[in-house]
């Protein structure tokens, strides 16, 4: 059975704490929050400092073991969720120790595709709910993807860097040096979930051949008909001109990308990862793109978060660089808000949640 505990009196609302940040905004989740259910919660709101503070890990902290991806102290949320039987956040770390110190606590929505920072066993163990927001950012995070492909492909990270230093390379122009474009190549994308499929569909505009590598997921009717075709991720190392990571972290995926892999690629391919740092070996990337058996890559997230200055990746002079940022814009921020407002809706109302982890 879902929803709030029993209330004595009839005056007595459900207590909501919204922990926020700067960039899923308490304001934005309150917002949804009050146009789906009026006034039948108490709301309070708090801001945590991310993006301007790094997340945390909690592996190497006392009761935080195996939570990812999260920021702030137990006792910080503690003190934040209190009596609430409802917290709406992002990155709020919710460990079994904390559950226990929040023992009105019925329900958690995360707005974000995976509750890494929610000990999902604990949870279960206690019979608190918990829901996610699958697919926020799907289209931000597919946009950006055709975006970076186009500046390392097409040299436009070369040229701005050449002219922010008062360089003019004409040179780019050469034909030993200049790209090829995206409809003359093959583009290899692995992983078709929310991202892949929506990569794939902008990647039909550009007239690129393309190759998609999902063992557990069935092409779309449409993709099949436009020419897409499923293959294994070997033939899409032989034969992709661009290969692009949009897979998720698992047992299976962890580290799949390595030595191995960048040596099956074509010579003078390109390799794009805007999904997790943790799918790819960085070490071995490095050294495919110093020895130029790999034309270019464009990287958007690392092993390592903030990525260590000293790192030799981020010298290299064949690689397009952004911090972790694929996903950030106002319709993900909307999206996620709207999504975490239905399904608090629901858990109000006791109907069954859209997205239960």
């Amino acid at each position: 059975m879902f929803g709030p505990p029993h209330q004595t009196g009839e005056d007595v609302k459900p207590e909501l704490a919204i922990i926020g940040d700067r960039f899923m905004l308490p304001s934005m989740f309150e917002t949804a929050i009050r146009r789906k259910c009026g006034d039948a919660l108490s709301i309070r709101s708090h801001e945590m400092p991310w993006p301007d503070a790094p997340m945390q890990h909690g592996y190497a902290e006392a009761g935080m073991g195996g939570l990812k991806e999260y920021q702030g102290s137990a006792n910080e949320v503690v003190a934040q969720a209190a009596d609430a039987s409802i917290v709406v956040t992002q990155l709020a770390p919710f460990s079994a120790g904390i559950m226990d110190r929040l023992p009105n606590l019925r329900m958690i929505a995360v707005s974000r595709g995976g509750p890494v920072n929610i000990d999902m066993a604990a949870a279960r163990q206690r019979k608190i709910l918990v829901v996610n927001t699958p697919g926020r950012n799907a289209s931000a995070v597919a946009e950006f993807t055709l975006g970076a492909i186009l500046a390392e492909t097409r040299l436009i990270t070369r040229g701005h860097e050449a002219l922010r230093r008062g360089e003019w390379r004409g040179d780019l122009y050469r034909a030993d040096l200049t790209g090829e474009e995206l409809c003359e190549m093959t583009v290899g994308v692995v992983g078709y979930g929310h991202i892949g499929t929506k990569v794939v569909r902008i990647l039909k505009a550009f007239g690129c051949k393309v190759l998609v590598c999902d063992p557990y997921v069935e092409l779309s009717v449409d993709d099949v008909r436009d020419g897409v075709v499923r293959v294994s991720l070997d033939r899409i190392l032989a034969e992709s001109d661009v290969v692009t990571l949009h897979a998720r972290v698992t047992e299976e995926t962890h580290g799949f990308i390595g030595a191995e892999q960048f040596a099956a690629m074509k010579a003078g391919a390109y390799f794009v990862n805007t999904a997790r740092g943790a799918l790819v070996d960085y070490p071995a990337l490095t050294e495919a793109l110093k020895s130029h058996h790999l034309r270019g890559a464009a990287i958007e997230t690392f092993g390592v978060e903030p990525v260590p200055a000293d790192w030799e990746l981020l010298h290299l002079d064949n690689v397009t660089l952004t911090p972790h940022i694929a996903g950030a814009s106002v319709k993900t921020i909307k999206f996620a808000a709207e999504a975490a407002a239905e399904e608090v809706r629901r858990f109000l109302a006791k109907e069954q949640p859209l997205n239960p982890c």
